[in-house]
């Protein structure tokens, strides 16, 4: 039975990485097919880790699904991908709602400081609510504020078992910086975490702050291109208590309209520094991944 279960997740994962790389092949045929671009920017969804100021007009709706894989850690083998699927509305006039429920696949092994497992499980839900405060279009930049609030039964990092909350506040801005061809954007982020695991019966509360720079160039008209610049600082305890370690995140980012109604973003991250605290090493791998990796696609309806 055991060698059962292995064989199904060692198969979703590899179904998982031929989905991604379809979906990528496919962006890249579709993109310049698409009849005519929008003027300026609509800054949603165009982003990979990071989020920009719109938030869509009252009335819309969107399907969306988000596929996220960390990979690497200390030693042995990591490898972590979520599946989330979403719902977004905007009922008000800048003000968006989206929920979503994910699922989990674990594949660890001879990590240091985490239990053996290979696994799929569903992970939990949240509720992502954004207000934006300023329009770029009649102010000097976009400025929206985002508060996704979810509850886990698995934890995202381990895949241990246990109940997780957290709340993911992030303050975005962005600008043209040259109209209808380059935009730049800016997340001031802070992260709370709470979690009891179930087998061993812990309780864990730890919190990260960080910041983060995107910018992208409008290389056809239905296809950006750039990048996202990312730096977190991880702490115990929700209030910033002692320090954990920090890491830097670099990538590439990409965004294809595919058509007026669907839109596909790809975006992969390389720790390219980190320490963790007491340590000298150059890579923070304790608390943070080696490699970080996201699609998105959406469609309106």
């Amino acid at each position: 039975m055991a060698h059962a279960v292995e064989a199904v997740v060692v198969s979703a994962m590899r179904i998982g990485a031929l989905t991604i790389w379809t979906a990528v092949t496919c962006g890249v045929v579709l993109a310049p097919a698409c009849a005519s671009a929008e003027e300026g920017f609509d800054t949603e969804h165009i982003f990979g880790f990071m989020i920009g100021t719109d938030v869509g007009n009252p009335g819309e709706r969107e399907f969306q699904t988000q596929t996220t894989g960390r990979f690497g850690k200390g030693g042995g083998t990591y490898r972590a991908l979520a599946q989330e699927v979403e719902i977004e509305v905007v009922p008000l006039p800048n003000f968006r709602v989206e929920v979503g429920g994910t699922a989990s696949l674990h594949d660890i092994t001879g990590v240091p400081d985490i239990d053996d497992r290979r696994q799929f499980n569903f992970q939990g839900a949240s509720l992502d609510l954004r207000y934006r405060l300023l329009d770029r279009e009649h102010a000097p930049f976009g400025l929206t504020v985002a508060a996704e609030l979810h509850g886990d039964r698995i934890d995202e990092t381990s895949g241990a078992k246990g109940r997780m909350y957290g709340t993911d506040f992030t303050l975005a801005f962005d600008r043209e910086l040259i109209p209808n061809f380059v935009i730049g954007a800016l997340n001031l982020i802070y992260q709370p975490e709470w979690a009891r695991f179930e087998v061993a019966g812990l309780s864990e509360k730890s919190s990260t702050i960080g910041a983060a720079f995107a910018g992208l160039v409008r290389v056809r008209p239905n296809m950006l291109l750039g990048g996202e610049l990312r730096y977190f600082r991880q702490y115990e305890g929700i209030g910033l208590g002692e320090f954990s370690g920090q890491a830097l995140f670099v990538g590439p980012t990409a965004y294809f309209q595919l058509s007026e109604r669907s839109r596909l973003t790809l975006s992969w991250s390389m720790q390219a520094w980190g320490r963790p605290a007491g340590s000298g090493a150059n890579l923070d791998l304790v608390n943070f991944e080696r490699h970080q990796a996201r699609l998105v696609f959406g469609v309106n309806f």
